[in-house]
């Protein structure tokens, strides 16, 4: 059994012990299928009855929930969420305290957005806006963010906006710097991609955008990886000229490795072209 001594550990195992013990004490013999038994202090499992459901030893048990400096692997860990039945939040919680790296479950590949989140994103109009996953699948828009990419065609089910940049022609792309900001979305892209590697809707995603675009291919052989984050993009609108914009994300309670992306005019004119362009496409009383 392997001992180990760290600042951060020394910290995190008190709370580790008190929230074990939160956990089996919720939980009833009744609830994973076991008799009550006589002379029970206790409405929660024993610590003996958690390590049994568990597979794992008592007195390995005994000391994890006394906060003991011991290593667990992500496998026990998991056997113990599953006999204290804890949820996904619970699981994360309990990978971090114990100082376990964390591997999540797969998401939903297209969770529903929520009115509460469409509200938001309408709220924002004239700022574009839209609803993207980690794979850049677009889940939601505002009529702005419509606006700013009408010269594009559009499918008529799922639409990913990397394989619109990706596929359209040159002419029509509308990035005035593709350059510049295809990289940082690919790599962007990457970085997310590490979390699903081997998932048969993500390898399919990146092998038939490698086939459908060389450039693409090229950027993902580089291998680069970035955090999302504000970014500078300059668009071109065939009516209003050249929109210069700062985007912003932001993260969405409840789905993860989604985020609301906001436009924001970078100056002025690129203020003015933004509400001009609204302006001429607000359906009229």
């Amino acid at each position: 059994m392997t001992v180990r001594h760290t600042t951060s550990g020394s910290r995190r195992r008190p709370e580790l012990a008190a929230f074990l013990r939160s956990r089996r004490a919720r939980v009833t013999p009744a609830d994973v299928g076991m008799a009550p038994g006589l002379r029970r202090r206790t409405p929660g499992l024993r610590r003996e009855e958690v390590a049994q459901l568990s597979g794992v030893g008592v007195t390995w048990y005994t000391w994890l929930e006394q906060g003991r400096p011991i290593n667990a692997s992500a496998q026990v860990l998991d056997a113990i969420s599953r006999t204290l039945r804890l949820d996904r939040t619970e699981r994360e919680h309990l990978y971090h305290l114990a100082e376990v790296p964390h591997d999540p479950a797969p998401e939903t590949d297209s969770p529903t957005v929520t009115p509460e989140v469409q509200g938001i994103i309408d709220a924002l109009d004239p700022l574009p806006a839209v609803v993207y996953n980690g794979r850049y699948d677009i889940l939601a828009t505002n009529g702005a963010y419509l606006d700013l990419f009408e010269e594009i065609p559009r499918p008529t089910g799922p639409w990913n906006v990397l394989w619109v940049l990706f596929t359209v022609p040159d002419t029509r792309c509308p990035l005035v710097h593709p350059e510049r900001e295809l990289p940082m979305m690919v790599a962007t892209l990457r970085a997310t991609y590490g979390r699903h590697v081997g998932e048969p809707v993500w390898e399919s995603f990146i092998r038939r955008l490698a086939h459908a675009s060389p450039y693409f291919a090229e950027l993902w052989e580089r291998g680069d990886v970035a955090p999302s984050g504000a970014t500078t993009k300059v668009f071109h609108h065939q009516e209003v000229g050249e929109i210069r914009m700062t985007s912003v994300s932001l993260a969405i309670t409840g789905m993860p490795e989604c985020r609301i992306v906001v436009y924001t005019p970078g100056d002025e004119e690129s203020r003015e072209r933004t509400a001009l362009l609204r302006a001429q496409r607000a359906p009229t009383p």
